[in-house]
């Protein structure tokens, strides 16, 4: 990561200050993910110890204990041993001295030392805080490193207190530092030219892994990690399916096509949605339904304000997107009043949330009841799905909530229909 060392002492310290007295804190490093054979999936760091010390490196642990009779042992980071014959195969890794300038953490301890000085600093503490992704709607089969570990912890140290660490990182990752907006800005900029090069090439016979082979190769040209999630590109009907996948398909003439992408840089995310036409130019109604969406958000935009929420905001959406509805024929006054307000009719047409927060995640933390407060990240995106005519229509924005109001991120990315199809023509 770019970031300083002061960025990351900076944000232990914030950290540190809401802990109880006598308190461990243990962050680990992700897992390194088996495909097949001898190989592993590319490695991604844990965003929250990245968040903490900067060290992009696997088998990582960050232990903090401000209240250690000891100065030197309140802030301590472990790695791997620089092994010359490993690094042969796979590359250098970090030595004590690298470590300590990126994190600014000043005692390095290599792994083999780990479980002694744990050992030695637990009999001093009261309280172990144990992190977990507590991401609501994720739950995979397999177990992270951090779960794995807070069941050793407990089976090995049961007379301890433990705490959860995720609501306190949580609040501190919310309120993004001006480091962090830069980052995302950069990201955001990739991205605008990621679609600049879409815009030139898109036409009708083309495969969705073409297109798509355009956005990788304009993000990793421009200096980007790659894509910050799995592209979703996706023509005709396949748009109607919200984490469409597949990109087998053509691109055919009098259809839309629709891609949810964004770039990464320095581990920051960006995530952008846009629907175009395969042929450059959108049907009457294919242009009817294309504004009405923009016109949801670009209203709904303005509600992007301090002390706001997502809950509030997707209320507020449906209220909107009734009304183009109406205005579509897609829905009729007297069906309004049959469906009732338990299950808004709207929702058969928008069957997503339009906002989560965005950061060193994709979909970072926060829930959709946090009040909004200057610096944090969202994405807005409302969308429309129409299966039967074989149309998904997506528009989505990253938005900074300031004191002053919102501010588009993407503002630099063509939206406007005339936009889009003078861009296409353009090519």
């Amino acid at each position: 990561m770019a970031f300083s060392e002061a960025f990351y002492i900076n944000n232990r310290k914030k950290l540190t200050a809401n802990l109880k007295a006598n308190s461990v804190v243990i962050v680990h490093s992700n897992d390194e993910m088996p495909r097949n054979g001898d190989q592993y999936f590319p490695f991604r760091q844990n965003s929250d110890l990245l968040y903490l010390c900067g060290i992009e490196q696997e088998k990582s642990i960050l232990l903090l204990f401000p209240d250690h009779p000891v100065k030197k042992n309140r802030e301590m980071l472990f790695i791997l041993k620089p092994d010359q014959k490993l690094e042969t195969y796979y590359g250098k890794k970090l030595n004590q001295e690298e470590a300590k300038r990126i994190s600014g953490v000043q005692n390095i301890q290599y792994l083999e030392s780990y479980e002694s000085i744990l050992d030695e600093m637990l009999s001093y503490a009261k309280c172990i805080y144990l992190n977990s992704n507590d991401y609501p709607k994720f739950k995979p089969d397999v177990a992270s490193r951090d779960l794995r570990f807070a069941i050793k912890m407990k089976q090995a140290y049961p007379t301890h207190q433990y705490e959860r660490l995720q609501p306190l990182i949580t609040d501190l990752r919310l309120k993004k530092h001006h480091e962090e907006i830069e980052a995302m800005k950069k990201a955001c900029t990739i991205t605008a030219k990621a679609f600049d090069r879409i815009l030139k090439f898109t036409a009708p016979g083309l495969k969705e892994y073409q297109v798509e082979a355009e956005i990788q190769h304009a993000f990793l040209s421009e200096g980007a990690k790659g894509a910050a999630y799995p592209p979703i590109v996706a023509s005709g009907i396949n748009a109607c399916t919200l984490h469409y996948i597949e990109r087998k398909s053509e691109c055919k003439d009098g259809e839309l096509l629709l891609m949810d992408f964004g770039a990464e840089y320095d581990y920051y995310a960006a995530d952008c949605t846009r629907t175009i036409p395969v042929n450059g130019k959108f049907t009457p109604r294919q242009k009817e339904y294309y504004n009405a969406v923009l016109r949801v958000q670009r209203e709904i935009t303005q509600h992007f304000v301090v002390g706001n929420t997502i809950e509030k905001i997707n209320k507020e959406v449906i209220r909107l997107m009734e009304k183009e509805l109406l205005n579509l024929g897609l829905i009729t006054e007297q069906q309004i009043k049959e469906a009732g307000s338990a299950k808004p009719l709207v929702l058969k047409y928008l069957v997503h949330g339009i906002a989560h927060f965005i950061g060193l995640d994709v979909h970072d933390v926060g829930s959709r009841f946090v009040k909004l407060e200057a610096g944090m990240v969202l994405t807005c995106e409302p969308g429309l799905y129409i299966p039967g005519e074989k149309t998904g229509i997506r528009i989505e924005n990253d938005i900074l909530i300031t004191q002053e109001g919102p501010v588009n991120l993407m503002e630099e990315i063509p939206v406007e229909v005339e936009e889009i199809e003078k861009l296409m023509r353009r090519s």
